[in-house]
């Protein structure tokens, strides 16, 4: 039961994407239910592995903002850009996982 919902309102949400400019569908409803079920099944395999693959970026990337952001508070400390701040994060992620190596390895 699951599957045919998830199949019918992909099928639905493919149909909506054309009110996008570039997008057109002149298939018929079989053909659009196919699609549907090719989006739930690839929903359900493909979805779970990159968001899993897309979670180190994701954290990367915010605490990349918290460090800029900590920058604007804290005098003296400049983080110039997203970019400097997602690489200053990765420093700080490797410096806290040696550290805490060093701080449990006693």
């Amino acid at each position: 039961m699951g599957l045919l919902i998830a199949v019918l309102l992909n099928a639905l949400a493919l149909f909506a994407t054309t009110v996008v400019p570039g997008i057109t569908f002149r298939g018929s409803l079989v053909t659009l239910l196919l699609a549907g079920l090719i989006f739930a099944v690839f929903n359900a395999v493909v979805r779970p592995v990159a968001i899993f693959l897309s979670i180190p970026l994701i954290v990367l990337t915010l605490n990349g903002i918290l460090l800029w952001l900590a920058s604007l508070l804290i005098p003296g400390y400049a983080v110039s850009g997203i970019v400097p701040g997602i690489l200053g994060s990765l420093v700080v992620a490797v410096v806290n996982w040696v550290l805490g190596a060093l701080a449990g390895a006693r």
